[in-house]
């Protein structure tokens, strides 16, 4: 194990700047909240950090929107309190990812103002402009967050174009100007120390420049409802490729995996950085070494409803079998933009232990495992009940399209937007059974609103009294994987494919031989396991056992997580 990076070793945390901690009492988080909780933190187990964007933005996609690459939004704190993070965060051993948004700026970035001045301005060229046809939109293609993906500007009587918002122009990355003033903020940040960084919407950089019309029969309101919401894979598989026909010439197009390589040569000139891509496209691995360290297995966390053990068997068999050589995997079930774990994968009745497999899986799966802020809580989603309490502009988007345009009702439309709104996950972190969950101090109106049900148990203070509670079985969890080397190096082989209520692998290394079975089923399992082995340590079970231990006939409770060492 010690020919692994340290990635390959991480256990990364999520951190969403803004909902983590307030320390100057604004309602908003800030850098100095991050740094005074960097020792709970450490505790817990963590051993990397990715920020959600940090830099200064007028958060019109919630910091998307960046109007400076190289400084920090004001409200978060200053330069010096970033430098202060990042080095209280390495001297506990713990490594810094930061969130780089390639593909567009904000409409308020100086080179964009610069950019649209006029049709000769020296940065005109940084962002994609071209004439209408017969008084409309270039072509029909559409902003995946509602719309044209084109922008009429009167002053130069050009359209604009944007993939996500109108006020997220894309970057010409054909322009060799663009790439170079984007590559001296990458190497800002390295310099700065930073560890490296998880790259935005990186399918989304070129566009097809025949600018071709889609073909899509579907309105894009039917096609965002009936995607976006299906309660099934196969509603889902039903609608995806129309979904992908409306936005095939705006994705996945020739150029991206040179200019991957061309970022991965800088980041490769610093010593032992990392690239993760937003994105499940195997390909952005390259040879294995050539483009991005690290891409998300997002195929995994798409499953409707609880997890299946044949649902994560075939996710496995897909995912490590497409790997190239020397590639490395990368597990996660949430994050910002999509529901939280206990919201998601829980059956509202047995919502606690289906949480505490979630976590099992991703930390015992092949490779790095990525966890999100609240969910050591078992925070939930949180479902805004005023149009006016939203900030996701998309969930806005989709209500006034509902109302105004599909003559939905307000309250359907409001339920609508609600469910697909990012804000329901994103929700301040719940410290105490304290007024704001302890985010904020009492009266103070917190930028999104705090869950109420932190009051319930599910805030940080309270877990960490409680020997077993959901937090502190994270830290038992985390605990464990550090110590056990099969867990972090170990090659993945199921066992007992045909089982529908069970997932068993092993995980097998040159130190170490492990065995891992988890029971997603409310009823008890009796199993037979026909492997040679002279002797079982049971590294972990979430169930009282004896010392002793038969695999010809071992029993599992219902939701039992059971580890053993096989010698």
């Amino acid at each position: 194990m010690t020919d692994l990076k340290w990635w390959q070793k991480a256990v990364f945390y999520q951190i969403y700047p803004r909902s983590f901690a307030d320390a100057n009492g604004d309602g908003i988080g800030d850098f100095q909240g991050m740094t005074s909780h960097l020792d709970y933190l450490k505790s817990l187990g963590i051993d990397a950090l990715w920020l959600s964007p940090h830099f200064p933005s007028p958060f019109i996609d919630c910091g998307y929107d960046i109007s400076n690459y190289v400084d920090v939004a004001p409200e978060l704190g200053t330069l010096d309190d970033f430098k202060l993070f990042l080095d209280e965060a390495h001297q506990r051993d713990i490594k810094v990812i930061l969130d780089l948004v390639l593909n567009h700026s904000s409409d308020q970035h100086p080179w964009f103002i610069e950019s649209r001045s006029s049709r000769d301005n020296p940065k005109r060229d940084w962002y994609v402009w071209k004439d209408g046809v017969d008084g409309n939109p270039p072509n029909n293609w559409m902003s995946c967050f509602g719309g044209s993906a084109w922008k009429y500007d009167p002053a130069t009587e050009q359209y604009y174009y944007h993939f996500f918002l109108t006020e997220q122009p894309d970057i010409n990355w054909r322009n060799p100007e663009v790439k170079q003033a984007l590559w001296d903020a990458v190497r800002f940040w390295l310099d700065m120390g930073v560890d490296g960084f998880r790259l935005d919407a990186i399918g989304t950089i070129f566009e097809d420049p025949a600018l071709p019309d889609h073909t899509s029969k579907y309105s894009q309101f039917e096609l965002y409802k009936a995607f976006r919401f299906a309660e099934t894979k196969e509603e889902r598989e039903k609608y995806a490729p129309h979904w992908e026909a409306m936005f095939r010439y705006q994705v996945e197009q020739p150029g991206v995996h040179e200019l991957m390589q061309e970022l991965r040569s800088i980041i490769d000139e610093y010593d032992d950085r990392l690239l993760v891509g937003e994105d499940d496209n195997i390909e952005y691995y390259g040879d294995g070494n050539n483009e991005l360290h690290l891409a998300f297995n997002f195929p995994l966390m798409r499953q409707p409803g609880r997890l299946t053990s044949d649902w994560i068997r075939a996710n496995q068999k897909e995912r490590l079998s497409e790997l190239p050589p020397g590639a490395w995997p990368c597990n996660t079930l949430n994050n910002h933009d999509s529901t939280r774990v206990y919201t998601h994968f829980g059956d509202g009745k047995n919502d606690a232990p289906l949480a505490r497999l979630s976590l099992a899986l991703m930390l015992t799966l092949r490779g790095t495992p990525f966890l999100y802020n609240g969910e050591e809580i078992g925070m939930t989603d949180y479902m805004l009940e005023d149009i006016r309490q939203f900030w996701d502009t998309p969930a806005i988007w989709l209500y006034n399209m509902a109302v105004d345009e599909m003559g939905v009702p307000a309250p359907e439309a409001l339920q609508l937007a609600a469910k697909s709104s990012r804000d329901r996950c994103r929700t301040p972190l719940q410290w105490r059974n304290a007024p704001n969950g302890g985010f904020s101090p009492p009266g103070v109106e917190t930028w999104l609103p705090v869950n109420p049900n932190y009051a319930e148990g599910i805030n940080v203070a309270e877990q960490l009294d409680d020997p077993k509670s959901l937090l502190n079985f994270y830290k038992e969890m985390l605990n464990m994987r550090k110590r056990t080397p099969a867990l972090i190096a170990g090659d993945y082989e199921p066992l007992h494919n045909e089982a529908e209520d069970y997932l068993a692998f092993l995980r097998r290394s040159e130190e170490q031989n492990c065995l891992v079975v988890l029971n997603f089923s409310e009823n008890h399992q009796n199993i037979n396991f026909d492997l040679e082995t002279s002797a079982i340590n049971v590294i972990f079970s979430s169930q009282e056992r004896e010392s002793e231990i038969d695999l010809e006939k071992l029993s599992l409770a219902p939701f039992e997580i059971f580890i053993a060492e096989l010698a």
